[in-house]
């Protein structure tokens, strides 16, 4: 199921300036989907390998090799595993949202900026050097030592710059996210680029955009403590 509406849901309190912005990175900075589809040969095939790799991740928990959980899911639906070492080698063609590189160029002045991925850290940090925008932290999965929507990979990402969590955001890919943040009190504002629906029982984003190009003026129109 899809929903394409777009929801604005403004906060009824103030809340603590915000200092850092936090990114899902291939699903809310990179169409990560598109090359998926390349690789499997149809829109069809790409979402059923792409839906199987994140049931994994998202039940995974603690580490496992990033890669070996792609393969794993190639192979259960059909595709084999050479279609994840076709998309391994592929990898840099992923490309940023249409307007993903303004919007970060945008909030570079005004915020530190970070990455929180299901990724390894070879591919993870591929894949954020495709933004063309230096990060002030990136944080994959390997290097948490779990995926999320384990509570880690944000913490660390938070402790790392010393940033509370009260003075950040994070913008989501998927709305997994959502169960991770809660439980570490990130605020989350999620990208739903594609119109997915979010699963039962997720807790309520901040905001819900289709794209990212209000994301500077939504951080800058949230109301702080005085």
């Amino acid at each position: 199921m899809t929903s394409n509406s777009t929801t604005n849901l403004r906060p009824t309190q103030p809340r603590a300036p915000i200092e850092l912005v936090l990114f899902d990175l291939l699903t809310a900075l990179l169409d990560s989907w598109t090359l998926w589809n390349s690789v499997a040969g149809s829109e069809h095939m790409g979402r059923t390998w792409r839906m199987a790799y994140l049931k994994a991740t998202y039940g995974c928990g603690s580490y496992r090799p990033y890669e070996e959980l792609v393969a794993e899911a190639a192979i259960e639906v059909g595709l084999g595993r050479q279609a994840a070492a076709e998309l391994e080698a592929r990898w840099s063609e992923l490309q940023p949202w249409a307007e993903a590189k303004a919007v970060l160029a945008a909030l570079k002045p005004h915020y530190k900026l970070g990455v929180v991925t299901n990724c390894s850290e070879r591919l993870g940090h591929i894949a954020a050097d495709l933004l063309g925008v230096p990060f002030d932290v990136v944080v994959t999965s390997e290097k948490a030592g779990f995926y999320k929507p384990d509570p880690a990979p944000y913490r660390m990402a938070l402790e790392m710059l010393g940033v509370a969590p009260a003075n950040a955001v994070f913008v989501a890919g998927s709305a997994y996210d959502l169960f991770g943040t809660e439980k570490v009190g990130l605020p989350t504002i999620w990208h739903n680029r594609i119109g997915l629906t979010a699963p039962p029982g997720a807790p309520a984003p901040l905001l819900t955009r289709p794209t990212l190009e209000s994301l500077p003026a939504d951080l800058s129109s949230i109301p702080v403590v005085a």
